[in-house]
């Protein structure tokens, strides 16, 4: 059994206020140029301004802005301002939001849960080789089935590591029992229950509070995200499995999109397309430069060879338990490995 705990970021009235701050941004923004611009594109994530992914925005801001002379403006909302990453999800469902990044992406297609399972790849060039190819575009298309459009999809941040304030983690065995923060997102819940995990969903922009005050024992996720929010101020001990990756779709409100001239839809998709291959580029650059600053702080461990193979064995359920769900099948899988090695399916 696992617990979800009751966020304060998603009471009626904080959801209140937070569509309350929305739409007074985008009053705000409104009435800024209307008379030059056709089209305004409003997007957020939940990292700070100075985190990878938010710095690829900006990127797609200059970049868009430039290619269309100016037809499309883009307003940037980064750090939660707008909402917490299940709000910004619902935002963009809505079309109070044209875009956002973040870990709902299943509400756009569940088989973007297929692009988490542990394990699934060995490393970034085969995480790379997945997100590039037309299994993936696959499921990037039939997004539009619920009102999304996904121009292009790269890989979250990077490979997940382990921290927790009670023992470093060498085996399974070592997280029984451990109450484990985890994304609200049922791969990384089933997963965390595999490894014997006492599972506490909440968003992570309150990671920080709930270790420091012993809420939960531990926590994992990229090395940048876990640098970016300063967890290794509240942690102890630092592993590193690369147990899994995930997909960082560029979600799109579909009918906003629909809504653009032919030429003008060509450049948003390069531009997003150029500006994931940047996200992409740069976590891959910069990972072992966050891995060595956790390091620092963080008494470190990394689990490989023969020592990784308990843990690989441990999440076989999971592949089960998704399978007889339905969310994919045991051929998306091998297709997804088969994309990943770069073999013909």
């Amino acid at each position: 059994m696992f617990a979800t705990l009751k966020s304060p970021a998603t009471t009626p009235l904080t959801m209140l206020l937070r569509a309350l701050c929305l739409a007074l941004a985008i009053f705000a923004t409104g009435c800024q140029r209307e008379d030059t611009v056709e089209f305004r594109f409003r997007y957020s994530n939940a990292q700070p301004v100075g985190a990878l992914r938010s710095q690829s925005m900006q990127f797609f801001k200059t970049a868009l802005e430039k290619r269309t002379g100016g037809r499309i403006a883009v307003d940037l909302y980064f750090g939660g301002v707008l909402g917490n990453e299940r709000e910004l999800m619902d935002f963009v469902a809505t079309g109070a939001l044209q875009g956002t990044r973040g870990g709902f992406f299943a509400d756009a297609n569940p088989k973007f849960s297929l692009l988490m399972m542990p394990f699934l790849v060995d490393d970034w060039d085969q995480a790379m080789r997945l997100m590039g190819s037309d299994f993936v575009s696959e499921i990037n298309s039939e997004a539009a089935k619920r009102g999304y459009h996904i121009p292009a999809t790269g890989i979250s941040q990077g490979f997940r590591a382990h921290t927790n304030n009670q023992r470093p983690l060498r085996s399974p065995e070592d997280l029984k029992g451990l109450k484990m923060r985890v994304p609200m997102q049922e791969v990384y819940v089933q997963t965390a229950l595999a490894f014997g995990e006492n599972p506490q969903e909440l968003p992570y922009t309150e990671v920080y509070q709930a270790l420091q005050t012993g809420v939960v024992d531990g926590q994992d996720n990229a090395p940048a995200n876990i640098w970016d929010f300063k967890i290794h101020e509240v942690s102890k001990f630092l592993t590193i499995t690369y147990y899994a990756t995930g997909p960082d779709p560029f979600m799109v409100n579909l009918e906003w999109y629909q809504k653009l001239p032919h030429d003008l839809q060509t450049t948003f998709d390069e531009v997003a397309r150029e500006t994931m291959a940047l996200s992409d580029r740069t976590n891959r650059e910069k990972e072992q430069e966050y891995i060595d600053q956790l390091s620092a702080a963080l008494e470190t461990n990394v689990v490989d060879g023969d020592a990784l193979k308990p843990f690989q064995q441990a999440v076989q359920p999971v592949y089960d338990y998704f399978i007889k769900k339905g969310d994919f099948s045991a051929d998306d899988v091998e297709r997804a490995r088969q994309a990943a090695r770069g073999e013909a399916p």
